[in-house]
């Protein structure tokens, strides 16, 4: 009998990695993506890293590829945007193992700075795309790439989503495929992508595309589910769960294969039904696709290029139906915050302390954008913070930027910081950096990276160290003070921030979900002596409270004892107490 297990998408897509034979995963963490190498991982039969960004994690990839083995990189669709200078040209240098990337893209914007759609970028690079719909599909679509990849001698591009990759489904296990090494031949005319020869190899993308055309309309991937023909849907991935809830009498083609398009597949379903309708998240891919061979449908005329889709939307959209949709109930309000003892409200607190703006960057410190710290003013993406104040003091002065830094984290400055960094010693550039170390990568859930001293693997391994990493390339004023150490780093951000020079100021502490032993003490509000005055409120602690009669107190079961509400309190009223 088969064995079976409930998989989320994230984990199926590792497990079809593991059945596909797949040796090497390269990856940088990045919701919705990040638990497919978490899960790789497991597999030992697969060598898996993590990558300092994107772009190596491709590089990496089309490196184990090019020996002989099949390779997989996994990114979110911010990401491939990292990695598309490596993915655009070995397109036309195609693979010689299987070679497949899996982005993760984000309608609805749940953990993203965009919205953007991976199939526009997969047409652009002519680079296949495979959509899957369950987590079983989401196996089986791996394996398939590889074979794909290798047949038509090509990157492919699995594309999933968030809903896809965070929900469960049923999956069949199966045994891993052993797949033998091929062979490596020295062909420079076909890796090696100078003019002459990329002339030449994008010939020869331009037949792939066109074989793959014509041969997609057989592939088992794409199918026709024949219903009531009086309305036919064209769909895939996550929608097609949708279209099966809402439409369920409906002629159906699902396409796994969403570029390039099986226009012979999709005619003949055209011709097929009366009223045809294309239902896709995000943008018209296939939609204007299809109008352009003269092929009649509706599409984004009564749907949305934002966001996602749901069962209800695609009830009023399509058969007009007055959806009842109870209200939602009145609860208060959650926004993202910092966590309790967070090193960065601490290091936000002195910055809005001393009115600095802080060009930020991607990482859970963007929360300084918001109430009640309001002390980061942009952010861009990976990297930007640095880059971007550099811009503002070449546009604008020195003098400008007194009152201004650029915040990024120990990662992301790992990921693309120290480019931008070199930038400004290169360019002459003044202004102060602050990098903040919390010893992980935050936001997606700790993983490490190149300065922990840790692999993916779990091995330990040369922790890439930040400081002398900044004097290397030329800095000369590189601090490093403890982020709870307010006063200290108050007297440092007001030293470097005058000076005509770059200085790198390096506030440590690590997160306080890396932590594994509770603090000794915690912070305890006097009552009797509170003034009400609010200052331990100022740094949007969410286990500080204030009660009805202006009195505050802090929550026993959230404190970490980080004192920075302590420090705050001029009066006494908050002392540290044994736990």
């Amino acid at each position: 009998m088969q064995k079976r297990e409930i998989m989320l998408g994230n984990e199926a897509i590792a497990r079809g990695a593991y059945e596909a034979g797949v040796k090497v995963s390269a990856a940088y963490p990045g919701t919705p993506s990040t638990e497919i190498s978490e899960n790789i991982v497991k597999y030992k039969e697969i060598y898996s890293e993590w990558s300092p960004n994107e772009k190596v994690a491709m590089e990496v990839a089309i490196g184990a590829s090019i020996s002989g083995v099949r390779a997989l990189a996994s990114m979110k669709h911010v990401g491939v945007n990292v990695a598309s200078d490596p993915l655009f040209t070995i397109s036309y240098a195609g693979v010689n193992g299987g070679l497949v990337l899996v982005a993760a893209d984000d309608p609805g914007l749940y953990s993203s700075q965009n919205e953007q759609d991976t199939r526009m970028v997969a047409r652009a690079a002519q680079v296949p795309v495979l959509e899957p719909s369950d987590s079983e599909e989401a196996k089986e679509f791996v394996k398939f790439a590889f074979d794909m990849s290798e047949k038509y001698d090509t990157p492919v591009i699995v594309r999933t989503t968030t809903r896809l990759s965070h929900s469960q489904g049923m999956v069949n296990l199966n045994d891993r495929i052993e797949v033998e090494d091929k062979p490596y031949v020295r062909n420079p005319e076909k890796n090696v992508m100078m003019p002459g020869n990329a002339k030449v190899r994008h010939l020869v993308v331009e037949a792939r595309t066109k074989q793959m055309i014509e041969e997609s309309s057989t592939f088992p991937i794409n199918r026709i589910e024949y219903n009531d023909k009086k309305i036919g849907v064209i769909t895939s991935g996550i929608p097609y769960q949708y279209v099966k809830e809402a439409l369920p009498e409906v002629s159906v083609l699902k396409l796994g294969v969403v570029n390039p398009l099986p226009r012979k597949l999709i005619e003949e379903f055209a011709t097929s039904v009366e009223n045809l309708y294309i239902v896709e998240e995000l943008d018209p891919v296939i939609e204007e696709q299809v109008k352009s061979w003269g092929i009649k449908a509706v599409g984004k005329e009564i749907l949305t290029v934002q966001g996602e889709y749901s069962a209800n939307l695609l009830r009023k959209a399509i058969k007009k139906e007055k959806v009842e949709i109870k209200q939602a109930a009145q609860v208060p309000n959650r926004p993202p915050i910092l966590c309790p003892g967070c090193p960065h409200r601490s290091v936000f607190s002195v910055l809005k302390k001393l009115g600095i703006h802080a060009a930020g960057d991607i990482g859970c410190y963007t929360l300084g954008a918001v109430a009640p710290l309001n002390v980061v003013d942009t952010t861009v993406c990976m990297g930007a913070s640095i880059s971007t104040l550099h811009g503002m003091e070449k546009a604008k002065g020195k003098e400008y930027i007194k009152n201004w830094v650029a915040v990024i984290g120990d990662s992301t400055f790992m990921h693309t910081g120290i480019n931008s960094l070199i930038n400004m010693v290169y360019n002459k550039g003044t202004g102060t950096v602050m990098i903040l170390d919390n010893s992980t990568t935050g936001m997606t859930g700790h993983q490490d990276h190149a300065a922990t001293g840790k692999t993916l693997m779990g091995e330990d391994t040369i922790a890439i160290n930040i400081p002398d990493l900044c004097r290397s390339i030329g800095i000369k004023n590189v601090i490093e003070v403890n982020a709870f150490d307010t006063n200290a780093l108050e007297g440092i951000v007001k030293e470097e921030v005058a000076k005509d020079e770059l200085s790198v100021i390096i506030a440590k502490a690590p997160c306080v979900l890396l932590t594994k032993k509770l603090s000794k003490t915690q912070c305890k509000v006097v009552s009797m002596k509170c003034k009400k005055c609010g200052m331990c409120l100022k740094p949007g602690c969410p286990a500080i409270t204030r009660k009805e009669d202006g009195v505050t107190v802090i929550n026993d079961t959230m404190c970490n004892g980080c004192n920075l509400c302590f420090e705050k309190c001029k009066f006494g009223a908050i002392e540290k107490v044994e736990r």
